[in-house]
């Protein structure tokens, strides 16, 4: 008993200590800290699981700086992008706009990384989230940046067949392609 006793103790301790680290759980109160953020994670996992707190969580560790320029928050990102896909199934998530944006944030950064592991991602996000219209043109865009030009066209296409929403979206970036820009969208559009 005094072992069991001793167990409880501790495990009180380590999660009274993530609790003093993190915030409560809301976006405007996640802890914005240096550590690995798994009270946060674990507090997300224990409570809803649900796509909001995960990618209101993820684009805050986002602001620590720039993915691009910095390796490790890059390969910190990609980790805890892959624990939010890992944890929100995609049977009860495929119509939720957050978990569609989360699932293509994921494949962008790993597009950092491995083009190929990031083509997967966006296959993956398409197949799972075919009615929104900022899946196929994330994909597109992709494939456009990795100089496969047919396959962006592919994309866009098959987007305007599946009725993916907003259709003036998939619109405006197919304009954009056949005008030859390098950008589908530009951050207005977007």
């Amino acid at each position: 008993i005094a072992s069991i006793m001793n167990r409880v103790r501790d495990l009180k301790n380590k999660y009274r200590n993530e609790d003093n680290i993190t915030d409560e759980l809301t976006c405007t109160k996640i802890s914005a800290d240096t550590t690995d953020n798994s009270g946060t994670v674990n507090q997300i996992m224990m409570t809803t699981n649900n796509p909001e707190d995960w990618l209101c969580f993820l684009l805050r560790l986002e602001k620590k700086g720039i993915p691009q320029m910095d390796v490790s928050l890059l390969n910190r990102l990609i980790g805890r992008y892959s624990q939010a896909v890992t944890a929100l199934p995609a049977e009860k998530h495929s119509q939720d706009e957050n978990y569609a944006r989360i699932l293509v944030r994921f494949a962008e950064l790993k597009a950092l990384q491995d083009p190929e592991e990031a083509r997967d991602q966006f296959h993956l996000a398409r197949l799972n989230c075919k009615k929104f219209a900022f899946v196929h043109v994330a994909f597109a865009q992709f494939e456009l940046s990795q100089g496969n030009v047919k396959k962006c066209k592919q994309l866009l296409q098959k987007a305007m067949e599946c009725s993916a929403v907003p259709l003036e979206m998939l619109e405006t970036a197919l304009q954009n392609f056949h005008l030859q820009k390098k950008q589908l969208l530009s951050d207005e559009e977007k």
